[in-house]
């Protein structure tokens, strides 16, 4: 698993103790007493709550950013029962960014719909690196729809850096895309679940997150515009993404501060990566206890808090 540079520190810890017993083992008995073992173990404890307590924004993108970070498909699997997969948008082809279909979450039947960045060098190319094309944004539209017809809630995995920009996606209509899933969303008779996984940037997470209750894991980051996009516009210098990241106060704790998110999901201490199932287990029992809070609504109730709680996001002063 590759080390982020704030865990430098507990990795070479970890090494430590580990090298201590792999020599014992080797040369007979431990060089150290067990008292000696659980003594350097719990120091090593202390350690992790110390860095992982006190982690930068910037530390914390890059959490968001690791390349063992759990997708959309770990959860998926890890969540989802009776999974069945459906492709296409019906108008120009398959968007392999966007995955999904019907599916079984605690013993509820939903319209399951994530966006998959890939695990290894092939599947993210094949993934475009979950920035979606307009049919990928077609195609959730379409399975909305299709929940919608059958009264099946929805739930959507976020974790974008953002739509795909380039011309291809331009000229198959990639704002049009973006801007009909914003205004059927607001308005689909039918309870949608949103969670942010890792990243959810500007239009290509929002696309998929016009949702009556939104959950972000702790350390993803929710933003207008990716720290490096904002750096490059305001500073002209992409290495600059720390100050935006300050200055965009995009992390959990600001997102539940604005109203933007219901829930902040709490990770496995470090980060998601390092317990992929236990971070499962929160996403699950978030969806679960959203769809508890949902079903007894009306659907004129459900569009109407819906409306309300995008209505008020935002502030302004004079």
């Amino acid at each position: 698993m590759e080390t982020l540079p704030h865990e430098k520190q507990i990795r070479e810890y970890e090494e430590t103790i580990q090298r201590l017993r792999e020599q014992g083992s080797e040369r007979g008995p431990c060089l150290l007493s067990p008292q000696e073992v659980v003594k350097l173990e719990s120091k090593l404890e202390v350690l992790k709550h110390e860095v992982y307590g006190n982690l930068s924004p910037v530390e914390r993108l890059a959490i968001s950013r690791h390349p063992s970070r759990p997708r959309a498909l770990y959860y998926i699997e890890k969540i989802c029962t009776n999974f069945v997969e459906l492709h296409g948008d019906r108008l120009f082809g398959d968007d392999p960014a966007i995955v999904g279909g019907f599916a079984q979450i605690g013993g509820q039947k939903f319209i399951v719909i994530g966006q998959e960045k890939g695990h290894d060098t092939q599947t993210r190319l094949h993934r475009n690196f979950g920035s979606a094309h307009p049919e990928g944004f077609r195609k959730a539209l379409r399975l909305m729809q299709m929940a919608e017809k059958f009264s099946l809630p929805v739930v959507t995995l976020i974790d974008t850096q953002g739509a795909f920009p380039g011309l291809s996606a331009e000229e198959r209509g990639q704002s049009w895309a973006i801007a009909m899933n914003l205004r059927e969303m607001a308005r689909l008779r039918t309870p949608i679940i949103s969670v942010v996984l890792g990243e959810a940037g500007s239009g290509g997470a929002l696309a998929l997150a016009v949702a009556d209750r939104v959950g972000m894991l702790e350390h993803g980051y929710y933003s207008v515009i990716s720290p490096e996009g904002c750096a490059s516009i305001l500073w002209k210098d992409a290495s600059q993404k720390a100050k935006a990241v300050e200055q965009l106060k995009l992390n959990s704790e600001y997102m539940m501060e604005f109203e933007v998110i219901e829930e902040v999901i709490a990770e496995p201490l470090g980060g998601a990566h390092h317990n992929p199932a236990i971070a499962a287990l929160n996403v699950q029992e978030f969806i679960v206890s959203s769809w508890s809070r949902l079903k007894s609504l009306s659907i004129d109730e459900l569009l109407n808090a819906r409306y309300q709680k995008f209505r008020k996001l935002g502030a302004c002063s004079e």
